[in-house]
């Protein structure tokens, strides 16, 4: 028996959609990418969990953008947190 996850997407996800003007590529989370983590969050082509200090943290390729989200097994959820770009993704913040 196979468990669907919910999603639940972050205020600092939302934003970003909307200051970044993502909504072209957030039709395509919506309908492609949320599906597929709905299913299995954990393996696919364009997933990877990151390591170091953000082990709890996943990442789903979508062309030149990069989206995070974390995984809470105990209720189910996928936590949507951001998305950026692959230059701007990995660049350490002090």
């Amino acid at each position: 028996m196979s468990i669907e996850y919910a999603i639940a997407e972050t205020e600092t996800f939302r934003d970003q959609i909307k200051s970044y003007g993502l909504e072209k590529i957030y039709d395509k989370i919506v309908n492609y990418v949320f599906p597929r983590l709905r299913s299995n969050p954990f393996y696919g082509p364009n997933i990877k969990k990151l390591k170091g200090d953000f082990s709890k943290i996943y990442r789903y390729r979508i062309g030149v953008y990069r989206l995070f989200y974390s995984i809470d097994l105990k209720s189910g959820i996928v936590f949507i947190i951001s998305i950026s770009q692959r230059k701007d993704s990995y660049k350490k913040r002090h």
